[in-house]
């Protein structure tokens, strides 16, 4: 494989892993705040916006309809890793006493930590609207003035 193919695949892994962990996030906020997807608990209701679970469904839902098209993406997946960070530690092993994930059931929010960590660290890639941005913006830095 060339080096330009490799780059290219890459590119669009990114695009692809951030688009699908976005839209998956965002339906897991939308259960807890509006009730959509089947809603959340048991009875498939919807959660008070006061509550951690409100809390924690604005934030799924905000930044994952962002993650989508790469809007502020590495602040908000910084907030969204610390959100499953978070949730990881109080509600699966604090809730259950157990650390492993296998016996928790935190084996979701501690991928999610780690992919919006990555997105974090490494931006959004190029077919977002922050990539867009950028590129408008470095279009627009003047020159050196032209020398006469």
């Amino acid at each position: 494989m060339t080096t330009d193919f490799t780059s290219r695949f890459r590119t669009v892994a990114h695009t692809a892993l951030r688009i699908a962990a976005g839209l998956t996030y965002s339906v897991h906020g939308a259960q807890k705040i509006l009730g959509w997807f089947g809603g959340f608990g048991p009875d498939g209701g919807t959660v008070d916006l006061l509550s951690r679970f409100g809390a924690a469904g604005v934030i799924e839902t905000v930044v994952g309809c962002c993650m989508i098209l790469g809007v502020a993406t590495r602040p908000l997946a910084l907030i969204a890793s610390g959100e499953m960070a978070v949730a990881y530690f109080w509600m699966h092993w604090g809730g259950s006493g157990h650390m492993w994930w296998w016996v928790n059931h935190g084996e979701l929010v501690m991928l999610y930590a780690f992919i919006w960590l990555l997105f974090a660290a490494w931006g959004p890639g190029p077919f977002s609207v922050d990539g867009w941005l950028q590129r408008r913006r470095v279009a627009r830095k003047p020159g050196p003035p032209a020398k006469t």
